[in-house]
């Protein structure tokens, strides 16, 4: 545990008599912060020597006296010493029930989440599972996680490769990204995926070259096609993967944790099992949009119960650019294999769909996340919130959010500057796929990815995020690599584009607050605030920016509560 010290009397300036409380000072605060430093996000007081809670809330962050007087005999005290109080971090997307359910499945992630660099490696790790686990022929082997882009092939295995792992067990591997699932033989003939299977809407087979004959890559929605399995039934089950994910964010001091893309089931199981018993953190999960009638009959709801609310709808418009389906306005620099010179990808939901369902849920006050990475499907995403602001005299206060905005060009950002949207960069696609992007997109486009600077010029509101599972939760990574933005080969990917310490952290603190609609109760140290706050090891904001994402988080308080707190504390 943190030191907790019986802070002797002399500390406790101006109180009456050693352990108590003025008077006039209210109840005794259940917790106490002083000495070290209080980093509180908030503009109007960004540095406090002491923070007193009590009960789920901030009692009171000010001076060493007036925090002091409301300290009790059964107060717990921590001095910080060299360490730092910061507020509990925001997820600002991501999915954390599949966060969950990537514990215990088969990692083809690479390096440094995995150990996966080839193809060999990826047929290797399979027959081990297979083997360890007695799967019997016919049973399904899901794997997560590989990366074309990192495989020494640079290229996606195929169904001749899962071929090589077994012929007897149906086998579906799904992309880093999530985009892309690539199957063998089994797996294909199960789904009935064929030569003569079309194409779905907002999907395509991949087919061998010179042939109709599916390759074993699926893209976008056509990785609907193959059954993933299932991952856990009933309630139950959706009860303890939600609690063992929630333990893994907080861990990483993460306080309030999306669900981006829910369905209707699962919202159900989650809302069960926090009115069974309250979740440890916060849980917003954004609803995922089906047409046509999910823009009548969505629910949205401002208050938590138990810690878990719907805090929305989530629209996917097209792919992920480290899987080549970005849906771009100009053609690929380099596009997937056999792509036509044009290439552009496409979208997963045509316009038709987007722009009305959307300007209906706005105009009803339901909140948007709309999944848009290419500049072609922001440009949609923004003709859907053009529409539904249209006509008021006075601009809605809507926030609708642009999720990944990886290739957001300049213009676009001035066009969400006047429409209120913010978008929510993939900014820790800067180290993992930066070298990439250059390849995809070109100097230009890709030294520009997550152009967080471009926002704040323009005085566009927006947060980045880590996409979880898509890379690990950890926020004081994303922290380093928006403030860094070194790729895996140690290039500074636009460095233009860089942000300081203290505008990542408010990314992920307050300015990921007003992202929810939550910035009276959220993201910064203030008095009448939701009690959420991590102790760090050191103060980011006076650590060396390459040293970043090793800042590690010693404890989380989740209204009020000690949530985690490292093992070795």
């Amino acid at each position: 545990m943190l030191r907790d010290s019986a802070i002797a009397c002399a500390l406790a300036v101006g109180l009456a008599a050693c352990g108590g409380a003025q008077p006039d000072a209210g109840a005794p605060a259940d917790t106490l912060f002083t000495g070290g430093a209080i980093v509180t996000m908030d503009p109007a007081r960004p540095r406090v020597d002491a923070v007193a809670v009590r009960g789920e809330t901030i009692a009171a962050a000010g001076s060493l006296d007036e925090v002091m007087a409301l300290r009790g005999d059964a107060t717990r005290v921590v001095e910080l010493a060299d360490r730092a109080l910061l507020p509990g971090f925001i997820d600002a997307h991501g999915h954390f029930l599949a966060m969950g359910r990537s514990l215990d499945s088969l990692s083809l992630h690479p390096p440094p989440v995995g150990d996966v660099n080839d193809i060999d490696d990826v047929v290797r790790k399979i027959e081990a599972w297979i083997a360890d686990r007695n799967i019997p022929p016919g049973g399904l082997v899901q794997g997560i996680g590989y990366d074309d882009s990192l495989l020494a092939e640079r290229r996606h295995p195929n169904r001749d490769d899962l071929d090589r792992a077994s012929t007897e067990h149906r086998i579906v591997l799904t992309h880093v990204s999530g985009h892309l699932r690539t199957t063998n033989s089994a797996a294909l003939a199960d789904a009935g995926i064929s030569a003569a299977t079309p194409d779905p809407p907002g999907g395509h087979i991949r087919r061998r070259t010179g042939s109709r004959e599916p390759d074993g890559v699926l893209e976008e929605t056509a990785g609907r096609l193959v059954s993933a399995g299932p991952f856990g039934g009933g309630a139950d089950d959706t009860d303890a993967l939600a609690r063992r994910a929630i333990d893994v964010y907080l861990g990483y001091g993460t306080t309030t944790i999306q669900d981006g893309g829910t369905q209707a089931d699962t919202v159900a199981a989650l809302r069960a099992a926090a009115d069974r018993e309250p979740f440890n953190a916060d849980v917003a999960a954004f609803a995922a949009f089906r047409p046509p009638e999910d823009a009548e009959r969505a629910v949205y709801e401002r208050r938590y119960g138990g810690g878990f609310r719907v805090a929305g709808v989530k629209f996917l418009l097209d792919g992920s650019p480290q899987g080549r389906t970005a849906w771009l306005t100009e053609p690929y620099t380099e596009g997937p294999p056999g792509a036509p010179a044009d290439y552009r990808a496409y979208p997963v939901l045509e316009p038709e769909v987007y722009k009305p369902a959307a300007a209906h849920l706005v105009r009803r006050g339901v909140p948007i996340i709309v999944h848009a990475n290419g500049d072609a499907a922001i440009d949609l995403m923004l003709d859907g919130v053009d529409e539904a602001v249209a006509g008021p005299d006075a601009m809605p206060d809507h926030r609708s959010v642009v999720i990944h905005a990886q290739l957001m060009r300049a213009d676009q950002l001035d066009r969400a500057a006047v429409l209120g949207a913010v978008p929510s960069f993939f900014a820790a696609h800067s180290f993992f796929w930066g070298d990439w992007h250059l390849r995809s997109f070109g100097e230009a486009r890709g030294s520009n990815v997550s152009p967080a600077r471009w926002a704040l010029e323009r005085g566009v509101r927006f947060t980045i995020h880590n996409d979880a599972p898509v890379v690990p939760p950890d926020i004081m990574r994303l922290v380093s690599i928006a403030v860094n933005r070194r790729t895996r080969s140690g290039h500074v990917l636009g460095p233009e584009q860089r942000l300081t310490v203290e505008e990542a952290l408010h990314a992920v603190t307050l300015g990921a607050a007003y992202q929810y609609f939550e910035e009276d109760t959220k993201g910064s140290i203030a008095a009448g605030k939701q009690a959420d706050l991590i102790v760090l090891e050191r103060n980011p904001l006076e650590t060396d920016p390459d040293d970043l994402e090793h800042v590690r988080v010693l404890e989380t308080f989740s209204r009020g509560r000690s949530v985690y707190v490292r093992a070795d504390e």
